[in-house]
């Protein structure tokens, strides 16, 4: 069993996030702050799931100036830091993949899922494979309307666009879930997703996750593969 001090570490870290991404769904739709690209209206309350009260703050300095309520009453928002876009672009990709991996986590488990003996491992192909497709819909959904793209052509854009992107996400994660499974929690005592301790260190595999998709998403805006948002 966890230690009781790391248990109690997990509620708090987990009802910070929870309250962070209510806090953002309430000033995004109960006090008007729109946001111009729809799709955000969900990435910023999916990434306060594993950043907390930094999303928040993230989103006071760069998702609700953009709202037009907010440019109604102070004007043209301020100029973004050269690192703005990097940011917004990397919680874009990373709300599919941490949606993805919250669905296919839960599946796993409920299922008993092994691939070679190992829940990882099929944690891994599920985590995957809906990080993908939530990950290339969430991109379509910002690509399309942007470009005015077609259904066809704006899927393979936003496929273009989050494939590297979500795949350097995951490599952060999936090595921070393999310190979980052979080094933290080793057999027999292995996590599961029933357990609070478990979210926790997924809310710190996410976290790194977004650290190690931040250099493919600069390239990518750069190149202009993926549009700055």
């Amino acid at each position: 069993m966890p230690a009781a001090w790391l248990t109690v570490l997990s509620w708090v870290s987990l009802g910070a996030a929870f309250l962070s991404a209510a806090w953002i769904l309430f000033d995004i739709y109960g006090r008007g702050h729109r946001q111009p690209m729809g799709v955000m209206e969900a990435v910023w309350p999916v990434t306060a799931l594993y950043f907390g009260p930094a999303a928040v703050a993230g989103y006071r300095a760069l998702g609700r100036p953009a709202s037009g309520r907010w440019q109604q009453r102070h004007g043209d928002p301020p100029p973004k830091p050269a690192w703005a876009a990097t940011a917004v672009g990397v919680s874009h990709c990373g709300a599919g993949c941490t949606l993805g991996d919250v669905i296919a986590e839960f599946a796993v488990f409920a299922l008993g899922a092994t691939i070679a003996g190992r829940a990882l491992f099929a944690e891994y192909v599920g985590d995957f494979v809906l990080a993908l497709v939530l990950g290339v819909a969430f991109q379509y959904f910002a690509i399309a309307p942007m470009r005015g793209l077609g259904v066809r052509k704006g899927l393979t854009e936003a496929a273009k666009a989050d494939v590297l992107s979500l795949a350097a996400f995951e490599i952060g994660l999936f090595g921070w879930m393999a310190l979980m499974a052979f080094v933290f929690f080793p057999a027999p005592h292995h996590l599961r997703p029933d357990s609070p301790v478990y979210w926790f260190l997924m809310q710190i595999g996410m976290v790194a996750g977004f650290f190690t998709a931040w250099p493919v998403n600069t390239w990518l805006i750069r190149r202009g593969v993926k549009e700055a948002m």
